[in-house]
């Protein structure tokens, strides 16, 4: 019999094809998701056991062989679930910007190759608008308009964040607002980059602010873009973090100018960063 075509398969192409850093199979059903070598199931780091320990351990190992020193516990869960979380957001907000579709993914449906930037993934269902060709499709579920659609793409990302935030969380020593304020900068800063790299920076911008005006629980903070000034008037709009990445505990130096620990005239002052990094 054919194989039906998927709902997500051309968005994690075209993310693949603009950022091979990041590269997504959907796996057949019955196919048991890849075991072994780097990759780690979600689920096993939600669950905050041997799975997670191994992965920090790859954090642990990496800050001490590029800096010289060892990062704190803490600070090494924090790297540890971003260089999670940052990949794992695309999964959702990519199909959602090229193409109005929100998967579903929990935990148990995903698993993550860090050393080579692959992910797999069994979306359970998928949610559209009307008219969409996909609405066709088994698993689709259709939502009146475009807010509604946000509102399951904030839904879905929650509902697969939720476990790991509670599995890194006392690692991390950070409990539900910091927490959430973190997966706010994940969503923004994951598409946004994305986004530049397709050459529609500045429709992200737009998308981002309506999905995190400032009033959407269990998400902390807004998108928070805001334009360049002076010299840096011609570069692509920044954004203030709503929490901060810790990296200034292993180099004081390098403070990021959009993090809240800096001030509000620095962070003026000063754009930001290329959001490359995020996935390094």
């Amino acid at each position: 019999m054919p194989v039906l075509p998927s709902a997500v398969a051309d968005a994690y192409a075209r993310l693949s094809e603009v950022f091979p850093g990041v590269t997504v199979t959907e796996l057949a059903p019955g196919e048991r998701a890849p075991r072994g070598g780097g990759w780690v199931a979600a689920a096993a780091l939600a669950e905050a056991g041997p799975g997670l320990d191994a992965f920090l351990a790859w954090d642990d190992a990496q800050v001490l062989r590029d800096y010289g020193t060892r990062a704190r516990p803490d600070v090494v869960a924090s790297f540890g679930l971003h260089r999670y979380a940052w990949p794992a957001c695309l999964l959702f907000t990519v199909p959602w910007f090229l193409h109005r579709r929100v998967p579903r993914l929990p935990v148990t449906h995903v698993a993550y190759d860090r050393a080579s930037g692959r992910m797999a993934v069994r979306p359970v269902s998928f949610v559209c608008l009307p008219g969409d060709p996909a609405s066709a499709l088994p698993g689709a579920r259709l939502v009146r308009d475009e807010e509604a659609l946000r509102a399951e793409l904030r839904e879905a990302v929650a509902e697969h964040l939720a476990p790991l935030l509670a599995g890194f969380g006392p690692r991390m020593r950070r409990r539900g607002r910091a927490l959430w304020g973190m997966a706010t900068d994940e969503v923004v800063e994951g598409l946004s980059y994305v986004a530049h790299l397709l050459g529609e920076g500045p429709r992200a911008v737009r998308e981002l602010e309506l999905l995190f005006p400032g009033t959407t629980r269990p998400y902390v903070g807004s998108a928070a873009f805001r334009e360049p000034i002076g010299a840096q008037a011609e570069a692509p709009s920044v954004r203030d973090r709503v929490s901060c990445c810790m990296f200034y505990t292993v180099r004081p130096e390098d403070t990021c100018a959009t993090c809240p620990r800096t001030c509000a005239a620095a962070r003026i002052a000063e754009p930001a960063a290329a959001g490359a990094a995020a996935a390094a």
